[in-house]
């Protein structure tokens, strides 16, 4: 199967700073790929590169075939890119619908009129649909959460983003969320999985990618990596014997 989204040696640097460093991987039609790593691995980095919010110092980012490296992020996403950030930042004196309702017009390029049965849907999915009317901004952390959520999916994308979405949650809050997710992509949503919270990607991910200082540590099946001693040391603070 041809992969529907490739990152091809990807390198990046801040000045001095070394970032990323020929970082390859893709990700097939209908895959969760879920991304691990310590604190300063480059993580979102490497998302903001494939949403177009960065660019690569070398290496390329191909969608469906079609290099995209140097495309700007609102053609990406219109393209069928979307993304959540690790900290939501909503519109805080607009409501819940009106927030996913700027993500469905502007993401996608509808009219308002068109893009309102989308935003409808994606309130639906996450949840939301009974708090459309509440203020954004006096959400709790998990409706902040489902709203990043809501807003990227009212971009109708192929490939989702998602950046922490769990972080801060409790376990019976992080459990809604997976549940959630599951149902995303089985509408057929590819996404690619930044998490801390290793037993929601396991539930979740058909693949998992470690990074460490930049690279690929290693990549694949999520019970074999997380049984990898690099993994457990670098990554879980377990010391190799």
């Amino acid at each position: 199967m041809k992969p529907l989204i490739e990152v091809l040696g990807i390198a990046k640097s801040f000045g001095s700073l070394r970032v990323l460093e020929d970082l390859s991987f893709s990700l097939s039609e209908g895959e969760v790929l879920g991304v691990i790593g310590p604190n300063g691995a480059g993580k979102t980095t490497l998302f903001n590169l494939i949403a177009g919010d960065l660019q690569p110092d070398r290496g390329q980012v191909v969608f469906e075939g079609q290099d995209i490296t140097r495309l700007p992020s609102a053609r990406r996403c219109r393209l069928g890119i979307g993304r959540t950030y690790q900290i939501p930042h909503p519109f805080s004196g607009m409501t819940v619908y009106e927030n996913v309702l700027v993500g469905a017009s502007f993401g996608t390029g509808r009219s308002e009129r068109e893009a309102q049965g989308h935003a409808r849907q994606a309130l639906v999915v996450t949840g939301l649909l009974g708090k459309a009317n509440r203020i954004s901004g006096n959400l709790p952390l998990l409706d902040r959460k489902r709203l990043e959520l809501a807003r990227a999916l009212a971009t109708e994308p192929r490939v989702l983003l998602l950046d922490e979405i769990a972080g801060g949650l409790s376990d019976p809050e992080v459990a809604e969320l997976i549940q959630t997710i599951r149902e995303i992509r089985d509408q057929g949503v590819s996404m690619v999985w930044i998490e801390h919270i290793v037993h929601a990607l396991m539930a979740v991910a058909d693949q998992l990618l470690v990074l460490d200082a930049g690279t690929v540590l290693t990549q694949g099946e999520p019970e074999l990596v997380m049984q990898d001693a690099r993994v457990r040391e670098i990554y879980m603070g377990i010391a190799l014997e």
